[in-house]
């Protein structure tokens, strides 16, 4: 679906409580396309501190325009949003935005758009928030009051859709896209990262946030059991205690990678994992790297998420497991596999699946919709 408009889109302010700067995901992905277009201000969450309030803007290589307030401390959270709301006021002014669209991804931050005037308000939900630790119990209530705003709503995959469809009548499904060829360098020898460089093979690995949604309980049994088996584990610890993650011979934290380098290692592992816990804060993700695993050639390895179940392991791409004995098990047919005529059938099958995915794809949908979600706000014409 082809956007039609041949005037340029105005420009898109997006509230996020991603900092533009962590892992590279869904909004990184979709903002630098928008920002081939449009202009584009990636506003942050704020940081806190004693300092008078003021907006700092950093152009990021892509284009897009990063923002973070910078609020001075010891104001109560509605004070501190109302000053915010400022700061986007004057940024409106300042770059003489006199026609825009506002781009949400976090509900709580609300308030910080209330002096602001949108073309269109999207609504990008790419994860059930309130079902994450520590999440504001006004939360939902905030959601509310975004639906009742938006124009139209985006999910980050079709259980979260089936979730949301209903609480809005603009509602479209977006899983998780890739970029093939970036993660398909995987399979052109490259060179084996120094840091994982001498560890043994077969190695298998994940990479992503370590939060709450990791079953880390999954990877230390898999662990004790296995010796043999080498897990490397790329990304940021978040909202969990590093201390009480598992610790063995065979575990290798190796930390937070740039997605630059997330095919080097990919390219030297024998299988791939998505180690979720099944629990409130995981059933409705639809993980980004479900995609990515497999556009790099390597047998994937899940528990039991809805959104990998439907396609990825219903049409035999991933391996599905849920229980320490079943997934040591499909860890184990998937090194066995390997090099065989079943394991190209499986590699051909994802292959076949990716090629009709991309984000650049999904950002020509998205942005087909708001101008199709414009079109229809439009007043009728007096001659109509």
């Amino acid at each position: 679906m082809p956007a039609t408009s041949l005037t340029p889109p105005p420009a898109l302010l997006v509230l996020s409580h991603l900092r533009w700067n962590f892992v590279f995901q869904r909004p990184q992905h979709l903002m630098v396309r928008a920002a081939c277009e449009r202009a584009v201000y990636y506003i942050e969450e704020p940081l806190f501190g004693e300092w008078p309030d003021r907006l700092e803007c950093q152009r990021d290589p892509s284009g897009v325009m990063v923002c973070t307030p910078h609020i001075e401390i010891g104001r109560s959270p509605a004070e501190s949003q109302a000053r915010t709301a400022r700061l986007l006021a004057d940024l409106v002014k300042r770059e003489g935005l006199t026609e825009y669209d506002l781009w949400v991804y976090t509900p709580m931050e609300l308030p910080v758009a209330a002096r602001l005037s949108p073309r269109v308000t999207i609504y990008d939900c790419m994860d059930e928030l309130a079902n994450f630790k520590g999440a504001p119990p006004e939360l939902r209530e905030r959601e509310r009051q975004l639906f009742a705003q938006a124009d139209v709503v985006f999910t980050g995959g079709h259980r979260l859709y089936e979730a949301k469809c209903l609480q809005h009548p603009n509602v479209h499904p977006f899983p998780s896209s890739v970029e093939v060829s970036h993660f398909a360098q995987a399979r052109q020898g490259l060179s084996d990262p120094a840091d994982q460089r001498e560890l043994p093979r077969p190695r298998l690995g994940f990479y992503g946030v370590i939060d709450e949604r990791f079953d880390t309980a999954l990877i230390g049994e898999l662990a004790r059991r296995r010796p043999e088996w080498q897990i490397v584990l790329l990304g940021p610890v978040v909202k969990i205690d590093p201390q009480e993650l598992p610790q063995a011979p065979n575990l290798h934290y190796l930390g937070q990678k740039t997605y630059a380098e997330l095919p080097q290692y990919l390219a030297h592992w024998d299988v791939a994992l998505l180690p979720f816990a099944l629990n409130p804060s995981t059933e409705f993700i639809s993980p980004t790297k479900t995609p990515e695993y497999l556009a790099a050639g390597v047998p994937v390895v899940s528990t039991g998420i809805r959104d990998v179940i439907r396609p990825y392991g219903e049409e035999e791409m991933v391996r599905i497991a849920d229980g320490v004995d079943a997934f040591e098990a499909a860890c184990a047919a998937a090194l066995t596999e390997a090099g065989t005529a079943q394991a190209a059938e499986r590699q051909a099958r994802a292959d076949r699946y990716l090629a009709g995915l991309s984000w650049d794809r999904t950002w020509q949908d998205m942005q087909f919709q708001i101008e199709a979600t414009q079109n229809a706000n439009l007043p009728e014409s007096a001659d109509d």
